[in-house]
């Protein structure tokens, strides 16, 4: 059985832009060295010309073919005429009071996603997004009042961690010492969209982000957050590697059939079997559960039982996250009080049960509030709420 799969098209019709050379980024190792013996690289040599190339572009972040000293000057030129360095271009970029960063990006056809960088004291977390909308309808999420418009590239996926590398300065520079500090220490796939339902573009450019000898985040580093696309979750583990969190918010069918709707497909029980493997299967240390609170939903401390009921046997952690609220959410926050009381019967079972600190809420880059800025700017806040209060909003 495989997941359904998502229609990539555009829905409001523009002419692609066609530079007639291929975009290097985000391509695989395997990939690029195709691409180059088609442009004419021997191939004795290719293999050795995609390990240049690869340091130029994805450790040093250089842009430009003629700045790659170390290949001859009439190989540059060619790369030149064949190939292009292409990122997502920074439409705005916005620094929330507690330091959060949110940049919004332009993509083929004009469309818009958003990613946000989270600094903290120790590390560094990238949000990126891997669909421009989403298919999924969470009641509770903002993205989701934004319908999918196309699942993103491998390009696009990558760029968003190249272009924050850019805004935070963090290329090393050539003859200068090495910093080992990373200000990107972390990428999170918790972006605009589900990640498993554009699984081989999220893949190639994981692929990318974890290779050693350029951006080299290890796959401990990264971790992909899924509503439940049940059938591609074995497949992660064994194609991906990465940590792996689920958007869980409810303890019954009934409640996470409205709140996350994917449920009516994969109800909890498909949902739990398929992650008791996970962690074998991928090497992973545990499993991460999100969990938002909503205020009489699904906050009660019989709900925090029945969770660790239904967690027993996973290796996992409990991320509490209050409800980020947008306008015309159907939903409240639940109180701190509330939230507490349910940390403390999660811990009291021995599980990490953190409260995610809500952060870059003044520019709503918080869980749940991405959306295109121009999507945003076209509706009226009386008509998100009619959509909200209708057939819902997605995760």
């Amino acid at each position: 059985m495989t997941a359904p799969i998502t229609q990539d098209v555009l829905t409001i019709p523009r002419k692609l832009p066609d530079s007639g050379r291929l975009n290097i980024v985000g391509l695989t190792r395997d990939q690029l060295q195709q691409a180059l013996i088609q442009a004419g690289t021997p191939e004795r040599q290719a293999r050795m010309r995609v390990g240049q190339i690869w340091q130029w572009v994805y450790h040093w972040g250089v842009r430009d073919f003629a700045l790659m000293t170390n290949l001859a000057k009439d190989y540059r030129a060619l790369l030149a005429e064949r190939f292009e360095i292409a990122l997502p271009e920074v439409v705005t970029r916005q620094v929330s009071a507690d330091g959060t960063r949110k940049y919004l990006l332009r993509i083929a056809g004009g469309h818009e996603v958003e990613a946000v960088y989270i600094p903290e004291e120790n590390r560094g977390t990238l949000c990126v997004s891997s669909q421009v909308g989403c298919t999924l309808t969470c009641s509770f999420c903002h993205t989701g009042t934004q319908k999918l418009v196309r699942n993103l590239t491998p390009a696009e996926i990558v760029g968003q961690v190249m272009l924050a590398r850019d805004d935070l300065g963090e290329w090393p520079e050539p003859g200068q010492p090495k910093d080992e500090t990373r200000l990107v220490s972390n990428v999170v796939l918790m972006g605009m969209g589900e990640p498993l339902y554009n699984f081989e573009s999220v893949r190639d450019a994981m692929r990318v982000v974890m290779d050693n000898e350029g951006l080299s985040l290890s796959r401990r580093r990264i971790t992909l957050s899924t509503s439940g696309v049940v059938p591609e979750i074995a497949r992660t583990a064994e194609e991906i590697g990465c940590q792996l969190a689920v958007s869980f918010h409810a303890t019954t069918d009934d409640v996470r059939d409205i709140l996350v709707p994917i449920n009516k497909r994969w109800n909890i029980q498909a949902l739990l079997d398929a992650l008791r493997d996970y962690p074998r299967l991928s090497n992973s240390e545990r499993i991460t559960f999100e969990y938002v609170m909503l205020d009489g939903v699904n906050d009660s401390d019989e709900d925090a039982r029945r969770l660790i009921r239904l967690i027993r046997g996973i290796p996992a952690k409990i991320n509490l996250i209050p409800f980020n609220e947008w306008p015309g959410a159907p939903y409240k926050r639940s109180s701190w009080e509330r939230i507490e009381a349910f940390a403390d019967i999660i811990y009291k079972a021995g599980y990490a049960s953190p409260i995610r600190t809500p952060r870059g809420e003044d520019i709503m880059a918080a869980c749940g509030q991405l959306k295109s800025a121009t999507e945003r700017g076209r509706k009226s806040r009386a008509q998100i709420a009619a959509e909200a209060g209708g057939e819902g909003a997605s995760a």
